[in-house]
């Protein structure tokens, strides 16, 4: 999810203390803003559109989990309750191991993959699954501690967390297949590049490099003082609550976004949807991460050349599938669209969608995804 057709980024921690005690409208309109031609959009992307007969636009009830639990990451002086789901089919012996992550951003949630999750583990083909899903510390389910999260500690928690002897992973090292997506992909890839983790395969669902501010304004040294700002004044105690219900915590701004970019068709935005992602925003800490994620702060890399080069440093080393959409936001579709052809890249492919396709489009997705293990993941029995 992005903030809103227009943000406000400002010079002074006076302006932000005016801008908090105004309305949501005043906010959104000159001169308080920076003006956005579009709605804010932060991941996704494109290229050949993989053929499907008809799109499985999103299932309004998630199904339930064969287990959930909570892990404990240690960071930083602080024990984080991590949670995770597993899934399981009726022949979850000898299965592939899958780790699926979930897409950063304001609303991030492992319901966003139950339903591919379900789909590939109730599969009887030569290859059978069982799935993991986990929660971000400090979004969705899990804990929400005031870290000061940058994308080396979220990569700190994904290799804490893949490498526990005692998390719900262990023993599958060489064995162990990833599902990501948009920066959660990124982060895979970057810690499975120091050797950190050792995946048998990944494969990135509409990958990103890039948070909604500094993929629509840039890095200039102007900004990264605003984008300071900004997010200081989000994890403040009274006024950054009072900014992130103006910016994120509401229905009516949640609905918009996803209606606008978010989900590729309107029409697949349920009351339902809208109000889990709302009772997520109210969750004790849910400021923390967003306003990291938003001014640029879990950016695994700063440039499309050290995006590529993630891709490029694993040839030879595991096949890597790359989702694209065909409804992704335009600055995020021209990043993806680099991928085609690119080293690293065993496999590109593009299904319907925007922002959240294994959501949207969770059965559509869930195919591509087990068609790439059939390929290259070989058969279980």
């Amino acid at each position: 999810m992005a903030t809103s057709a227009a943000l406000f980024i400002p010079s002074s921690p006076a302006s932000f203390s005016r801008a908090a005690s105004i309305s949501r409208s005043r906010l959104l309109s000159p001169p308080f803003l920076l003006p956005i031609a579009r709605p804010l959009r932060f991941r996704r992307v494109s290229s050949s559109l993989a053929p499907s007969s008809a799109p499985s636009p999103v299932l309004d009830n998630s199904p339930s989990p064969s287990k959930t639990g909570k892990w404990q990451w240690n960071f930083d002086g602080n024990s984080v309750n991590v949670y995770y789901e597993e899934h399981e089919g009726k022949s979850a012996g000898n299965a592939k191991q899958i780790l699926m992550i979930p897409t950063i951003s304001d609303v991030s949630t492992v319901e966003e993959w139950r339903t591919v999750a379900k789909d590939i583990v109730a599969r009887e083909g030569d290859v059978r699954c069982r799935a993991t899903i986990v929660d971000w510390p400090g979004l969705g389910f899990s804990d929400r501690p005031s870290l000061e999260y940058n994308a080396d500690v979220m990569e700190n928690f994904l290799v804490q967390f893949i490498n526990a002897s005692d998390g719900p992973l262990a023993n599958s090292e060489g064995e162990l297949v990833i599902f990501g997506g948009g920066h959660a992909a990124t982060i895979a890839l970057r810690a499975a590049g120091k050797h950190s983790i050792r995946p048998a395969s990944i494969a990135a669902v509409a990958p990103t490099w890039a948070g909604p501010l500094p993929i629509v304004f840039g890095r200039s040294s102007d900004m990264e003082s605003r984008y300071g700002l900004l997010r200081g004044t989000l994890r403040a105690p009274a006024v950054g609550w009072m900014m992130y219900n103006v910016l994120v915590s509401n229905e009516k701004s949640i609905e918009s976004q996803y209606r606008s970019h978010v989900y590729a068709d309107p029409e697949n935005v349920t009351p339902s949807i809208v109000e889990s992602r709302y009772n997520l925003t109210k969750r004790k800490g849910a400021r923390y991460v967003p306003a990291a994620f938003l001014t640029g702060q879990l950016d695994p890399v700063t440039s499309r050349e050290e995006f590529l080069q993630l891709f490029g440093e694993l040839e030879g080393k595991m096949p890597i599938l790359v989702v694209s959409t065909a409804g992704a936001p335009k600055r995020s579709k021209a990043e993806m669209d680099a991928l085609k052809g690119a080293k690293g890249v065993t496999k590109f492919v593009e299904v319907p969608g925007a922002l959240l396709p294994q959501e949207e489009y969770p059965l559509t997705v869930a195919e591509e995804l087990y068609k790439f293990l059939q390929e290259h993941c070989g058969s279980k029995s």
